[in-house]
């Protein structure tokens, strides 16, 4: 079986590395620059509404997935007449505009916090009205990773953080004063009947530094059972309405007990990282199960995992790591807030798996950096 993913980052990299255990072939589309997927298949690069590239990327596909939520819709429309593409554009769309995400989530019963749309000066006071203070205004496309976001703490600085963010259409969001951020990493598949089969990994506990995930422990501890019940419910509820096919993440903030529904990726989620040897089967492989539509394995955790992102710096390989820590660099140029690779360590019992998980990193940053960002 050959897919088509397009994007050429580290999830695609993972992807295919999974992939391959299963007989796959694998064919990637992504804009001009540097990939993450060197001998791991065809590699196709331009412009992603180039209609001829799309054709030829296309051919001979059985099927054609994302590793990148801001894929352009038309693309997935055309390809979409050629081959099927899963998960599908509606999935994307929601994915893509923070509003519409919002909007989605209150449809499936998930409480958000406090929002309204900054398009334009002229919204500046509806919002202010709408959205109490302090709050975080972000750009509705395309921010990730603390990137696309400002800080509005009064008024008169809200005109200021729209001119930083390029004064694109935006979103203002209450600030959450969260205890736990928590987030759901879920499959959904169909088989040959039709019937859908949805999985969900355990739920993760995941800390950030700066914006970014920092670290992750699977299955969460000090979690109230019932608020990852309820979080669970949500996610199957996205994924129904939705029709998605593939993984798909939403994280949740808790907040004295409520859970806030923050955002969600239609596909497989640095937070489930952990799952390559934390679980019987990984996000990746299961994503590449309902794309293909195969069977899915098995969800069950194997242990408890920590994973900790590589963040900015590329580690020399060389370090001692203890027997329970996997390391995977995705052969990236080292930059600044730069994600270049992450480790897991699985364990028994959390303390020792966030034990060796610290000593790694303290190990891996000890050597000689190959380079700094």
């Amino acid at each position: 079986m050959k897919i088509g993913v397009l994007g050429a980052g580290q999830l695609g990299r993972m992807l295919a590395q999974a992939g391959a255990r299963l007989g796959m072939q694998f064919r990637f589309l992504s804009p001009p620059g540097e990939t993450c997927v060197q001998g791991l298949g065809e590699l196709l690069q331009g412009d992603l509404l180039d209609d001829a590239l799309l054709d030829r990327f296309a051919a001979d596909l059985d099927a054609v997935t994302i590793e990148w939520e801001n894929v352009p819709t038309a693309a997935i429309e055309r390809l979409a007449r050629r081959v099927p593409v899963r998960p599908g554009v509606a999935s994307l769309q929601c994915g893509q505009d923070r509003i519409h995400e919002k909007q989605f989530f209150r449809e499936c019963g998930l409480q958000v916090q406090a929002f309204a749309p900054v398009d334009a000066p002229r919204d500046f006071e509806a919002a202010l009205q709408a959205v109490p203070l302090p709050a975080m205004l972000k750009t509705r496309r395309m921010g990730y990773d603390g990137k696309g976001q400002a800080k509005v703490l009064t008024r008169a600085s809200l005109a200021d953080a729209f001119a930083s963010l390029g004064s694109v259409p935006c979103i203002l969001e209450a600030f959450v004063p969260f205890d736990s951020e928590i987030s759901i990493v879920a499959v959904r598949g169909l088989d040959a009947s039709g019937r859908e089969d949805m999985r969900l990994w355990s739920a993760c506990r995941n800390e950030h530094r700066e914006g970014i995930l920092d670290c992750t422990v699977a299955p969460a501890s000090g979690i109230p059972d019932a608020a990852i019940q309820r979080a669970q419910a949500g996610v199957r509820t996205v994924l129904s309405r939705l029709r998605h096919e593939g993984v798909l993440a939403v994280e949740f903030f808790l907040c004295n007990g409520e859970l806030i529904a923050n955002e969600m990726a239609p596909r497989v989620h640095n937070s489930g990282h952990w799952t390559i040897e934390g679980a019987r089967t990984s996000q990746f492989e299961n994503h590449l199960r309902a794309v293909a539509r195969m069977p899915l394995g098995d969800t069950a955790a194997t242990g408890v995992s920590v994973m900790r992102n590589l963040i900015g710096v590329v580690p020399a390989p060389s370090a001692a790591l203890p027997a329970s820590v996997h390391l995977h660099l995705y052969g990236k140029q080292p930059r600044a807030r730069r994600k270049l690779g992450h480790l897991t360590s699985v364990a028994q019992q959390e303390s020792l798996a966030m034990s060796d998980a610290d000593a790694a990193f303290a190990a891996l940053h000890a050597q000689p950096a190959s380079a700094r960002g």
